[in-house]
């Protein structure tokens, strides 16, 4: 198992209203779609997606919790723990990619989109958020490629949620890939519309967890762990999931709607 390493915070950037950007330097790899489990002393340890990678990392973490909470209020050369980094990765394969992101899952796709641009492929990405102020990363995925933004309230783009954008954009050209990460129902949809589509699929799950490695089962999706088996998933490993957009785990491990 990855030793643990405690790290000072180099820099945290506010990206939105209820989202931070925390950057340090750590001796770990990491590829687009990994995760590190950081643990905020004294509180707890989550499981964060790697929003920068190279010799200066970065984790993008919404304010929705206690530890975050707490998280929220660190700033440059207070310390964090990391181990890692855990669970597969995005396959960067096919010449025109189509992202979409909802909310904070921006954080867990935009080192992919950026690997795509770099290795020369197309790609479209699809920001979603509530409203104009909470959309994350738009900048870093224009400079990878073209950018369409949904909006719930209307305040930017499309006015609508972004599974519908995405299908707009889908019926308008082919493309070879879709990634998408955000709310697990919003994720449903736009599995299910690549899969009308016959468009290949990965998925990038978000769900609690107690370990990484595949010992507290607290990340179950079905008979699968989101931390070992994922957290990338393909449409057919999704097919016929009786949780994947209708149930997850609290923490007590109850089975709850989603």
């Amino acid at each position: 198992m990855p030793r643990i390493q405690v790290v000072p915070l180099l820099e945290v950037v506010r990206e939105t209203p209820t989202t931070m950007t925390y950057r340090f330097r750590a001796d770990l790899g990491g590829q687009p779609g990994q995760f590190l489990m950081v643990w905020i002393p004294r509180y707890d340890e989550l499981p964060m997606a790697l929003s920068y990678l190279g010799a200066v990392k970065g984790i993008t973490v919404r304010d929705y919790g206690d530890a975050t909470h707490i998280l929220a209020a660190f700033n440059a050369g207070d310390r964090i723990g990391i181990r890692g980094p855990y669970g597969n990765v995005f396959r960067l394969q096919g010449e025109k990619v189509l992202a979409v992101g909802g909310g904070s899952g921006m954080a867990s796709m935009i080192a992919a989109i950026e690997s795509f641009a770099q290795q020369g492929a197309r790609v479209v990405t699809a920001v979603g958020a509530k409203a104009a102020n909470e959309l994350l990363f738009v900048e870093r995925a224009n400079a990878s490629g073209e950018v369409h933004i949904a909006t719930d309230d209307g305040s930017r783009g499309f006015k609508g949620f972004v599974p519908a954008l995405a299908e707009k954009l889908v019926e308008r050209e082919k493309f070879d890939q879709v990634l998408t990460c955000g709310p697990e129902r919003m994720m449903k949809a736009v599995v299910d519309l690549a899969r009308k589509h016959h468009v290949p699929v990965q998925a990038s799950l978000e769900r609690y967890m107690k370990c990484g490695i595949g010992i507290c089962d607290a990340c179950s999706l079905d008979d699968q762990l989101v931390c070992v088996d994922g957290p990338i998933f393909t449409a057919e490993q999704l097919e016929g999931s009786e949780d994947f957009g209708h149930f997850r785990r609290d923490k007590s491990g109850r089975r709850v709607a989603a």
